[in-house]
């Protein structure tokens, strides 16, 4: 069975970090694109992060670029997401998710979108105080 599961959430202060991780199962991995979306309350779900599967290509919202790094390791199927200097405004609801597009278009044209994915975890909470 295909999964992905997301882990690292938790409760942090302003400032502080959180690493998220992404694991992958039951689909070849090192041929997705993985992105990283968030949904805080009363808000749509907006792209946060995403890496190619080829050349490892990155990128970020504007809201977060400079402040969070992601990363992959194919050995071990998995996604990183390094969340620094955290803002309250980060608090929402963190999922990981795959795209099986090989041979499609540029990631970096559809990355953002939720229609370019393929497979779905089922999120991690992320609460940032003040």
């Amino acid at each position: 069975e295909v999964q992905l599961v997301e882990s690292g959430g938790g409760l942090v202060q302003a400032g502080g970090s959180l690493r998220l991780s992404c694991a992958a199962s039951g689909f070849t991995f090192d041929d997705y694109a993985i992105g990283w979306f968030r949904q805080a309350p009363g808000k749509e779900r907006e792209g946060v992060s995403g890496i190619s599967s080829s050349d490892g290509s990155t990128y970020y919202a504007d809201s977060v670029k400079g402040r969070f790094t992601i990363s992959r390791d194919n050995a071990k199927n998995t996604v990183y997401l390094q969340m620094n200097s955290l803002k309250p405004e980060d608090t929402a609801i963190y999922y990981c998710a795959a795209a099986g597009r090989l041979g499609a278009a540029p990631v970096r044209l559809w990355v953002f979108t939720l229609d370019g994915y393929d497979y779905w975890g089922q999120g991690t909470q992320v609460t940032v105080s003040s």
